[in-house]
């Protein structure tokens, strides 16, 4: 099978050649470093002896932000190194900006093609390889198969499209789930969809999602949390004291949505609210998208990639930077989570805003993280809505409620509080597969 998969490659990765190249271009940042995406990884240094060498790939910058603390606890025991990759562009800046001391190397996935993955294999030469999420790649996994390396999937997540995939596709479970070591589910429902897809039972674990582990860091104070909202330009109506200024909040925001949230944040000024707009996009390379539609419109608006301090008081604050969405959503008194309105699917993680106690607005496609969604709205923290329409009904009503923004924040603090654990539980299975138990 994989030399079908290797004779299958360069052909269809010419076919989708022009697709990739127009995203690439049209996010930017994918020249700087290249070659690593040949498999021409440098800066990896010399193997210590009685150290294991463990080789992480997180795709892009949710998946790096939620191993920050195994990274955290794998650098505090002296048996362990790590070389940590990633894909996208955004992700590898983050990754060399936060993690220099966590790790012994930081470099960018290669393509799986044969040639590329086997260099890539020979400079790192890795004891042990952890995959995050639905990162399976079949060359990736053959590496470590043909040099008797052991590999898990942590993190463990599959997506609706993914399911329906290995289900026109069986022969997908044998390539990609068969061959792993071990499997460390993040959910019951990913548990479950893993048994049905045909991964071995014996080497499936479900030890919760490393995403809810995920530390608020910097935890700001009221003080700082007032300068942080001064500095964004936001400034109160002295008109309108009987209810305070509130912010709402874009979160990870795709195309097409900023102006669904912007309809709904104008109806909240029409209906006499104190508020005030900031957007996080998912992509801070979409900036002259976002501010052409913001030159549309008659509001005043900043950029935070052109200076963190507004010149002067805004409407709308547009963070169209990276790595900074966990300090940003501190001030928002209510969050959209973005990729989960028609047409974006799938939607972004709530699980940093919910951990922050905010109440949040979720939109009808947020299967990547379903289940977790599921429950946030059963509880009380979330509120779906199913079209534009409705998130400009909702926006209205809870900006207008803070009782119920408050019952909603209580909600999701007590849900994140009692969810937390699972770095611990893949920390400690990480530590069986490098060493007998006796030594763990």
């Amino acid at each position: 099978m994989i030399w079908l998969y290797r004779v299958l490659f360069l052909p269809l990765l010419l076919l989708f050649s022009p697709y990739y190249l127009r995203r690439m271009l049209k996010r930017g940042g994918y020249g700087k470093d290249f070659h690593y995406r040949l498999g021409l990884i440098k800066g990896v240094p010399p193997r210590r002896k009685g150290v294991k060498r463990i080789w992480i790939q997180a795709v892009s910058v949710g998946e790096l932000l939620a191993i920050g603390p195994l990274l955290s606890l794998l650098d505090e025991d002296d048996r362990f190194e790590v070389i940590l990759t990633t894909t996208t562009s955004t992700g590898y800046t983050l990754a060399r900006d936060r993690y220099p001391t966590k790790t012994v190397a930081v470099g960018i996935f290669p393509l799986d093609f044969w040639l590329f993955s086997a260099l890539a294999w020979r400079r790192i030469q890795p004891d042990l390889v952890l995959l995050m999420e639905g990162e399976r790649w079949p060359e990736h996994i053959h590496q470590a198969l043909k040099r008797s390396i052991p590999i898990a999937l942590i993190n463990a997540r599959i997506s609706d499209r993914s399911f329906s995939r290995y289900f026109l596709f069986p022969f997908l479970g044998n390539l990609l789930l068969k061959p792993l070591d071990l499997i460390l589910a993040a959910t019951e429902q990913d548990h479950e969809r893993l048994v049905t897809l045909g991964a071995n039972v014996e080497n499936l674990i479900l030890t919760g999602n490393l995403k809810l582990d995920v530390e608020i860091e910097p935890q700001l104070n009221r003080e700082q949390i007032h300068d942080l909202i001064a500095e964004m330009g936001f400034v109160a109506d002295k008109n309108k004291p009987e209810h305070g200024m509130v912010i709402f909040l874009g979160s990870s925001t795709w195309s097409n949505e900023e102006e669904a949230i912007l309809q709904a944040f104008n109806d909240a000024l029409d209906a006499g609210i104190d508020c005030r707009l900031l957007i996080v996009p998912r992509h801070a390379e979409r900036h002259r998208e976002i501010k052409s539609l913001l030159e549309s419109q008659s509001l005043p608006f900043h950029f935070r990639s052109i200076s963190k301090q507004t010149p002067e008081p805004v409407m709308i604050y547009v963070a169209d930077t990276t790595g900074e969405l966990k300090l940003l959503t501190q001030t928002a008194d209510l969050v959209f989570i973005g990729k989960s309105l028609p047409p974006c699917d799938g939607g972004q993680t709530p699980i940093e805003a919910a951990a922050l106690g905010k109440p949040l607005i979720l939109g009808p496609r947020t299967s990547n993280f379903r289940q977790i969604c599921e429950i946030l709205i059963e509880t009380g923290a979330a509120q779906r809505i199913n079209d534009v329409n409705e998130l400009r009904k909702v926006t209205v009503e809870l900006l207008q409620s803070k009782d119920r923004r408050v019952t909603m924040s209580t909600a999701a603090r007590q849900w994140h509080q009692s969810n937390r654990g699972a770095t611990q539980r893949t920390l400690g299975e990480i530590k069986k597969l490098c060493y007998e138990p006796d030594q763990g």
